[in-house]
This record gives C-alpha cells, structure tokens and sequence, in this order.
C-alpha cells in the first residue's frame, strides 16, 4: 500500500516511517524543505513537497496515495487555537481527495476529546463536543467526512513521550524556566494519559492495517500521570523549585498554557488493545522524563 504520511519528518511521523517499511508498505512523505526531503530520503521515502499552510498540496498527496495517515500539525503552541482550524481545513481538503473511494485517512486527536460528561476516563465510543481542548475542531472536521462514507479512523494522542520530548510536558519546562519553578495546581491531582513515541507509531500501523472505519483508538498506555509526580519529575531535572499554586497564579506560572493547568485528560486502552492487538513495551513517562536531556535543546 502506498501511504502519504503528513509529519513525515516529525517526532511520530519519523517512528512511524519504519513501522510502515518493515510492514512492506510504501511511503510517501510530506516535506516543507529541502532539509526535511533530503531527511526523507535517507530513510527511503518518496517525497512530497508541501504546506499545512497550503491545504491543495496536502489534497494532492492524499489522492495520489492508497491511504492517509495525517500526523502532522503546526506546534506552535501560542497560536494553538488557530493551529486547530488550520488542521480542521487541511482535513477537509484531503477527505475531499478522498471522496468517492475506499481509502482511509488516519487523522490525529488528543485523548481528551473522549472523556464522558460525567467525567472519568476517555473512551473510544465517546466523543465529547463540550471538551475544553480546542483539538475538538480536529474531530469534528473527521465527523463531516465520516458523514460522506469517508473511511476516517481517529488516533488519539496522550503526551507522548521519550527522553527528548513529552507532548505538552515540553512547552510546560518551557514555561517553568520563564517562571523560575515547577508549579501543580492544588494538590496536583489532575492526571495526563501518557505513551512512549514507539508504542504510539506501532498504533499508527495497526489501524491502517486492521482498523475499521469510523474507529477512534486511544494511545493512552498509562491512564493518567498526577500533575504533581510530573512536576517534581521536571524538578529533579531541571533542578527548579517545585511548588503547589492556587487558581490566581496559574497565568504567571503556566503562561500561554493555564487552560491546561486543571485539564484532566487521562483515558483507557482496553477496547483499542482488544480490537487491534496492540501491545505496548516502550517506558513510562516518569522513567523517561528521569532520564530526560534537561539541556537548552528542550525549549525549541
């Protein structure tokens, strides 16, 4: 199968890449640069030049491919909103690529968008139209092509992790060196579903590969971190105070991201574990975020 894979060359993508190869499928890369085709290149992937800025490149690529797997997203976070719209737009412009066949496209949600009204762990039968997270715009983008016999199959992220990088635990260090400390709000209780970046590329592929239209999969492997153990994690490396804070200071310590300072987003696995046959190995977030690389690097 030949697969247009958007974020070829990033943090997932770039696991994923071998996951396919290995499986005998073909890829197809999206690349913005020259850098990041010479990058694709080495790792035996076709490439394909384009844009999320650009949703007719992103179209192009999807309709000259047998599948889709859409990782990509723009991480500036300080426009985070407005990146969810791009993302909103650059779906639709592939499912319109892919309207009238069989092909599916795998997009890319966080786990959150799953968590029930009355709260406890996302679920893959759920879909949460109320949920804070402005990734909503992501799923809902998916709904209105499901609504055309679209094959969309959902992939919902956790913080995913290795000892590089760690989903929005990344930008948080970011935010704590600006603030001079490491701040949990409360008690610290709030909890965020994680996985390590390798079980979550093996994910990717197993539903391409045996995934069902229509289907959400949850990546979460463990159901929730405490905001705290995250917090005193980040402390012994980095070796910033810790400290608990009440509503009034979320701004000053978590900056662009306070809406996410009291978010809980935590989500089981079982159902996506049963249907694909996934078993993940990779380590947990506090033995990765231990061994983390607390250099300068980690801000960008």
């Amino acid at each position: 199968m030949r697969v247009f894979l958007t974020g070829a060359t990033g943090f997932i993508g770039s696991h994923i890449i071998p996951q396919l190869l290995e499986r005998s499928h073909q890829v197809l890369g999206l690349a913005r640069s020259d850098a990041g085709a010479r990058q694709l290149e080495a790792a035996g992937v076709e490439v394909h030049r384009g844009d999320l800025d650009q949703p007719d490149t992103l179209a192009s690529g999807a309709a000259a491919a047998d599948a889709v797997i859409h990782c990509a997203f723009d991480h500036n976070f300080t426009t985070f909103f407005e990146n969810t719209r791009k993302d909103e737009r650059n779906i639709a412009a592939m499912g319109e690529a892919l309207a009238d066949t069989h092909k599916p496209i795998l997009i890319t949600s966080g786990v959150g968008i799953g968590t029930p009204l009355h709260g406890g762990p996302a679920r893959e039968d759920v879909l949460n139209p109320r949920h804070a997270n402005p990734r909503i715009a992501t799923e809902l983008a998916g709904a209105a092509l499901i609504a055309r016999r679209i094959d969309v199959r959902t992939i919902r992220l956790p913080q995913v992790h290795d000892t590089t990088r760690a989903g929005l635990i990344s930008p948080l260090i970011a935010e704590a060196r600006r603030a001079g400390a490491v701040a949990y709000l409360g008690e610290g209780q709030t909890r965020w579903a994680a996985a390590h970046v390798s079980d979550v590329a093996k994910l990717y592929v197993l539903a391409l590969d045996k995934g069902e239209p229509g289907a959400r999969y949850n990546a979460s492997v463990e159901e929730g971190v405490t905001a705290r153990a995250i917090a005193e994690a980040i402390g012994q490396g980095t070796g910033l105070p810790v400290r608990s804070i009440e509503a009034d200071e979320v701004e000053r310590y978590f900056g662009w991201m306070a809406p996410f300072a009291g978010l809980e987003m935590i989500g089981s696995n079982a159902w996506t574990r049963a249907r694909l046959g996934w078993e993940p190995k990779g380590p947990d977030l506090l033995t990765d975020l231990a061994a983390m690389d607390y250099s300068e690097l980690i801000q960008a």
